[in-house]
């Protein structure tokens, strides 16, 4: 399979997955169709729009119309769906699958536009998490990514893995494919055991 189509089918499938959780939990708010189009886009792709930016670059659906196409599809499911429900176990693995596919390509883009090791670290999360962070900030509930299910910790998981392999040499497409499974092995584990970060607790 050529590499090139390899990557835009994944990210057709992270951009998919961001907006189908991000319109179930704008749905479960009550929010109206308008709303569930806006957390859906805002769950899919600000992330990779932080990061651009912050590399000084144009945000990705800029150069990628295609990318709204996955966001209508998902928020069109939703709709179909109507009735409030708590977003499956299916949706929550396509979400961690984005998130394994958002940490790597993060990654690569730092990468690519000359960002060094630790700059290239922050980007990679950046472009991970702060789609799901400012979905849930913007449905007013509790933020996943400080509470539970180690988000956070997945994408720097896997950004570390594929910084230290590229710094290495190692052939691109298995940095990535190692990198991504990474993400995926973290988080999944962390939900299953119900892992998190320590808390501060009473004294």
């Amino acid at each position: 399979m050529d590499l090139e189509l390899l990557v835009y089918g994944l990210d057709l499938v992270s951009t998919f997955a961001f907006a189908l959780v991000g319109a179930r939990v704008a749905a479960n708010k009550g929010l109206d169709y308008g709303g569930i189009l806006l957390i859906a886009a805002i769950a899919s792709i600000s992330g990779g729009t932080l990061r651009n930016i912050f590399m000084g670059q144009r945000p990705p659906w800029i150069l990628h119309p295609w990318l709204f196409f996955p966001i209508i599809a998902a928020v069109l499911i939703t709709i179909a769906i109507g009735k409030k429900q708590e977003v499956g176990r299916f949706a929550l693995s396509l979400d961690t699958l984005g998130l394994g596919v958002a940490t790597v390509s993060s990654a690569q883009f730092a990468l690519t536009h000359g960002a060094p090791f630790l700059a290239a670290l922050v980007l990679a999360i950046v472009g991970a998490v702060s789609g799901g962070l400012l979905r849930d900030i913007l449905c007013q509930v509790q933020p996943v990514l400080l509470h539970r299910e180690t988000i956070g910790t997945s994408a720097m998981a896997g950004a570390l893995v594929y910084l230290l392999l590229a710094k290495f040499t190692i052939n691109e497409l298995a940095a990535a494919i190692i990198s991504g499974l990474s993400v995926v092995l973290v988080r999944e584990v962390s939900i299953k055991l119900n892992w998190n970060l320590p808390k501060v607790v009473s004294r």
